[in-house]
C-alpha cells in the first residue's frame, strides 16, 4: 500500500490539473523496465476480495474444451471498492445453511492493493502451472462509455472484455494531449481509467484543436505498449485512478516523504500551440 501513499499527493496535484494545466508541444514520441512499468500501475487500486488472512477468495480454473483441468485458480479483480463490498453483501445474503461456508463468508473483507503487485504477480508466476490468475472486474459504467465511444466513431461492438482506458488526442492521426504540472515544470501524458475524467480535458482542449477526441484502449494494451515501444514519451505516461479510488487514496495515512501538493500551483493555462 506504500506504493498508493506515495502517490496520493502526485494524484492530488493531477486531479487539480486535469482541469487546468495543458502543454500542446511536440513530445518525442526505450521500452521500460518491469520494475518502472509496475511503479506506473502502481498508481492505480484495485480490490480483492480476501479472507481474514488477507488471502484472495479464490475458485478452481473450470475444465478445458478437452474435459482436463488446467490446475490453478482464478480470483476476481475489482476496478470499485464499491462493487467487490456489493459481492460480499451479496454473497452473505445469499449462502446456504453450512456453518463453515458462513463462518467464511462472514470472514471476507475488501483489501486494497496496487494494480503493480498484481502485474508482478503475474510475471512472476506465468510459467508455473497452479498459478493464480486475475479475473478483471471493470466498472459497468466505464464498459458502456467505451463502447458508446467506439460506436461513435463507427466501430461495431457489442462487448469490450478488458479494463477500459482512455486518452485524449489531438486528433485521430495525433498525439495525445499531456498535461503540465506549474510545480515542477513537469509534463504528464494521462491515461484515464474514468471516461468522466477525460471529457473533463477534452471539453478544455476542445475549443483549440476541435477535431480533439478521446481514444479507447484497454490496460493490457497500455501494459503491451510500455512492454514493446522504445519510445522516451512513455516515461511521460501515468495513469489517473477513477474519482472513486481517488477518494479512497485520500483516505490512506500520508507519507511524511512525498511531496506535498500545493493547488495554487495547478492553474489554468491555455494550451501552447503546436
Amino acid at each position: 500500500m506504500k506504493s498508493l501513499v506515495r502517490w496520493g499527493a502526485t494524484l492530488g496535484l493531477v486531479g487539480s490539473t486535469l482541469l487546468g494545466t495543458v502543454f500542446a508541444g511536440n513530445l518525442p514520441v526505450l521500452a521500460l523496465s518491469e520494475q518502472q512499468i509496475k511503479e506506473k500501475l502502481d498508481s492505480v487500486p484495485v480490490y480483492l476480495v480476501t479472507n481474514e488472512k488477507g488471502l484472495p477468495l479464490s475458485r478452481p480454473l473450470p475444465e478445458n474444451q478437452n474435459g482436463q483441468k488446467p490446475g490453478g485458480s482464478v480470483t476476481g479483480v475489482y476496478l470499485s471498492r464499491q462493487e467487490a463490498q456489493k459481492f460480499i453483501n451479496d454473497l452473505r445474503s445469499t449462502q446456504g445453511k453450512d456453518p463453515k461456508i458462513q463462518e467464511i463468508v462472514k470472514s471476507l473483507q475488501v483489501t486494497a492493493v496496487p494494480l503493480g503487485v498484481i502485474y508482478q504477480q503475474l510475471q512472476q508466476t506465468k510459467n508455473q502451472p497452479n498459478r493464480l490468475l486475475f479475473a478483471f472486474k471493470p466498472v459497468d459504467q466505464e464498459i458502456q462509455g467505451a463502447m458508446d465511444l467506439l460506436r461513435q466513431s463507427g466501430q461495431k461492438v457489442d462487448q469490450f472484455k478488458s479494463v477500459p482506458v482512455f486518452a485524449v488526442r489531438f486528433a485521430p492521426d495525433q498525439g495525445y494531449v499531456p498535461i503540465k504540472l506549474s510545480s515542477d515544470n513537469q509534463q504528464l501524458i494521462p491515461l484515464f481509467l474514468s471516461r468522466q475524467d477525460a471529457q473533463g480535458l477534452l471539453n478544455q482542449v476542445k475549443a483549440k484543436y476541435p477535431k480533439a477526441d478521446i481514444q479507447v484502449i484497454d490496460v493490457d494494451g497500455v501494459i503491451k505498449t510500455l512492454q514493446d515501444k522504445n519510445d522516451p514519451w512513455l516515461n511521460q505516461v501515468v495513469l489517473v485512478p477513477s474519482p472513486e479510488s481517488r477518494e479512497y487514496i485520500k483516505t490512506l495515512p500520508r507519507d511524511n516523504n512525498a511531496p506535498k501538493p500545493n493547488q495554487n500551483n495547478a492553474q489554468p493555462q491555455k494550451p501552447k500551440p503546436r
